[in-house]
């Protein structure tokens, strides 16, 4: 690739690194550092020493090249997209690129902390649209450093060389490799001026279907997932932890525990001070360590602990639903919370023909990730080792420093690769709790949980129950729309959330068809609950998706309306409309109609499906991406077959369309596990959910035989992946379903339903 204009060959000055990272604002940095700087990416083991241009690259004497992975990877692929954006300015073959993952990254500066690489959490699906500019400036950056130094060598302005396959090519052909020329390049300083980036259509690796960087490793087992951890002398622990939330122990006898071969200790952890937010460990808890995960276990099943009960030890799941029931009574509206209001829906409503109401209810739900909480730490007086498969590891080194006392700049942490995440590693009570225990010892602590553990003690998907209701007038339009949700609020007793209104992360003041109907009223009736509650993916999304697909559908019912008709109709002409919740700044109502429009070509919509048989269709707006499905399923007897299913999804340019259509898949079958199989239920304050054959996630043999994605490039600038796919899924489901069987499923999960109806 050829720079624009003609740079004049550089004097080169003392030697220094190039280091990309993000300043206190927030802002990315591209600063220099002098050669002994020790944050530079971390050298493994070639066999010539390699140098390095930047936080991000490495390349060897025969031209290969390492570039560093600066995300979380919890399955979402970023360890292949990101380092695809540098590779793409670099402008390298992939078939030479090596990727390794980058700890984090955590330095004081004099204007405060900083993280040197850039963000690299996990959440929102944030980390493309993050990337995209300056992780491509890194490598551009560092592909100008090549052209000045081959400049210099050739005695030729870097104007007239052009880049190519990690080579520096001549007018008249002549080639310097990129290991030629690296040495020279990483004397020179930093370019004033951000470089000129790529044009898509010069893209040579961006929009190319890459398989996973490590993929070989990952299935042939040599893969280290954060449990996998270990060091020498590590003492496994597992804990006992109070089943009601701010219950505590009244007594403890471990001389049986203590008597178990390989149990080493018994310590005791403290959760939460009651009403106190939960960022620490999530319970009061009893800790075994021992030599193996089975001597902790045992260890563990024989201590006897009276626990004392907290204050939410009478709460249940049929307490909640008549909590809701109570709130969405007309004569409370009043006290709900707005949301957002445009017009006056009271008075649509009393000049309306007819007003058509339903109501909407999920449950709270647990994450399941694969790969339960784990984490491998050592403390020692002055400095701190982590090991974990993480989503925010700059909360998990606050955590740390604030429990061992042991300045952030020592706390070393080390990204693996993670078995799922979905919001639940966005919490760190299991590094709470991990460094809590190790402070106890002077070994290296490795805290795992079990699934039990895990389903019993996490941070939930947010209960709700929705009234909806919309006015028609007497062409059949609809004038007003109303959406009061009774809900768990998600900010419960979260630090981090408690300047935020009680409906954020529930609902999103801007989502469909908010902006498309005048009389408009979105409100908050608040639910008393002890449960944590936390990010689930797609957040909000998961379930006001399915509140307003479901209802869109009853309406176009009740209208004898086309469902897509119906929905293409609301949106009407393509625009863009202001949002400004997460994924903003607009709402394109194109966009939103061409996935719909797309997933119902795909699947054949308008067409007589085969007997027992039925069509659904559902589209959702999240974090920046639109996606629709269509399903064909049956449901004879009560039993759901899906027959077909079809994703249409836009999340702009297209970084690995590999790594697209596997998100897109993932949250297919993520949303119709959801809305079939799964839901969390209270008694007496306790969750009775305790591994899979309760909490049953979809099984290889229920599952579609293949989900169709069909990827709609509209070219604007890529959001993520890895949310957008889930929530239309749900409802799509069940307005299949509907046109299957004339059975309209209105609470989640579906569960025995349908056999008991049918």
């Amino acid at each position: 690739m050829r720079p624009p204009g003609d740079v004049a060959p550089a004097n080169p000055s003392r030697r220094r690194f190039l280091v990309a990272g993000a300043a206190a604002s927030g802002a990315l940095v591209v600063g220099w550092r002098s050669a002994n700087a020790q944050d530079t990416l971390p050298y493994l083991g070639a066999r010539i020493e390699p140098t390095s241009l930047g936080a991000f690259v490495r390349i060897e004497k025969s031209g290969a090249v390492t570039i560093g992975a600066r995300g979380c990877e919890i399955g979402q692929g970023v360890k292949t997209s990101l380092p695809m954006l540098i590779a793409e300015e670099l402008d390298v073959d992939w078939n030479r690129v090596r990727v390794e993952q980058l700890p984090y990254g955590y330095v004081e500066t004099d204007k405060g902390a900083s993280d040197k690489y850039g963000d690299q959490s996990a959440g929102g699906s944030t980390s493309i649209p993050t990337a995209w500019k300056d992780l491509r400036q890194a490598g551009a950056t560092a592909r100008w450093l090549l052209l000045v130094a081959a400049s210099a060598k050739l005695n030729l302005p870097a104007g007239q060389l052009r880049t190519e396959s990690g080579n520096v090519v001549a007018p008249d052909g002549t080639t310097l490799s990129y290991g030629d020329l690296v040495d020279a390049a990483s004397k020179l300083d930093l370019p004033t001026e951000p470089r000129e980036l790529k044009k898509p259509e010069d893209f040579k690796i961006v929009g190319k279907p890459t398989p996973t960087v490590d993929a070989r490793e990952i299935v042939t087992g040599e893969t280290q997932f954060g449990i996998d951890a270990f060091l020498a002398e590590t003492l496994i622990a597992v804990v006992a932890r109070s089943p009601w939330i701010d219950g505590g122990g009244a007594s403890l006898d471990d001389a049986e525990t203590r008597k178990v071969a390989g149990v080493k200790d018994v310590v005791r952890i403290a959760g939460p001070q009651p009403g106190a937010p939960f960022d620490g460990a999530l319970a009061d808890g009893v800790a075994v360590l021992a030599t193996s995960t089975w001597a902790a276990l045992r260890g563990r099943e024989k201590l006897k602990i009276e626990w004392k009960p907290g204050p939410f030890a009478d709460e249940s799941t049929e307490a909640l639903h008549r909590q809701a029931d109570e709130l969405l009574k007309p004569a409370n509206a009043q006290n709900a919370l707005p949301v957002r209001r445009d017009g006056d829906v009271d008075k649509a409503r009393k000049a309306a023909r007819k007003t058509i109401e339903a109501r909407y209810t999920v449950p709270f739900l647990a994450h399941a990730t694969m790969e339960p909480p784990a984490a491998l730490i050592r403390v020692e007086k002055d400095k701190v080792l982590l090991i974990a498969s993480l989503q925010d590891p700059d909360g998990a080194s606050e955590v740390v420093g604030a429990v061992t006392g042991v300045p952030r700049d020592k706390i070393e942490i080390r990204l693996a690769r993670a078995g799922g995440g979905f919001g639940r590693r966005l919490k760190n009570d299991y590094i709470a709790e991990a460094a809590l225990i190790a402070r106890q010892t002077d070994k290296p602590v490795k805290l795992i949980w079990t699934r039990d553990d895990d389903l019993r003690h996490d941070f939930y998907r947010p209960f709700c129950t929705f009234q909806m209701a919309a006015s028609l007038d007497r062409k059949n339009e609809i004038t007003a729309w109303s959406a009061h949700c009774a809900a768990t609020p998600r900010n419960h007793r979260d630090a981090r959330m408690k300047d935020s209104p009680p409906w954020a992360s529930t609902l999103a003041p801007d989502d469909f068809p908010a902006g498309l109907i005048a009389n408009f009223d979105l409100s908050l009736l608040p639910l008393e609950s002890g449960q944590p509650r936390g990010w689930w993916r797609a957040p909000a999304h998961n379930a006001t998706a399915f509140a307003v697909q479901s209802f869109v559908d009853e309406i176009a019912v009740a209208l004898k309306q086309d469902p897509l008709a119906l929905r293409l109709k609301l949106l009407g002409e393509p625009r863009e409309l202001p949002y400004q919740g997460h994924g903003g700044p607009v709402f394109d109502t194109g966009r939103m109609a061409a996935v719909l429009k797309a997933a119902a070509d795909k699947i054949g919509w308008g067409r007589k499906p085969d007997k027992d048989r039925g069509l659904g269709i559902a589209g959702h707006f999240t974090f920046g991406g639109y996606a629709a499905h269509a399903l064909e399923v049956s449901a004879i007897d009560g039993n759901v077959v899906v027959h077909r299913a079809v994703c249409a999804i836009d999340v702009g340019r297209v970084v690995n369309p590999l790594g697209l259509e596997a998100q897109a898949i993932g949250g297919t079958i993520d949303g119709l596990s959801t809305a079939l199989k799964l839901g969390i239920t209270l008694k007496e304050g306790k969750v009775q959910q305790s591994n899979f054959g309760d909490y049953p996630l979809l099984r290889m043999g229920q599952a579609p035989d293949d989900v169709e994605v069909v990827v709609v490039d509209s070219g604007h600038e890529p959001s993520g992946a890895g949310e957008m796919a889930l929530p239309s899924a749900l409802p799509a489901l069940t307005n299949a379903i509907y046109a299957a069987t004339q059975v309209r499923i209105r609470e989640l999960p579906i569960g025995d339903q349908l056999r008991k109806i049918l």
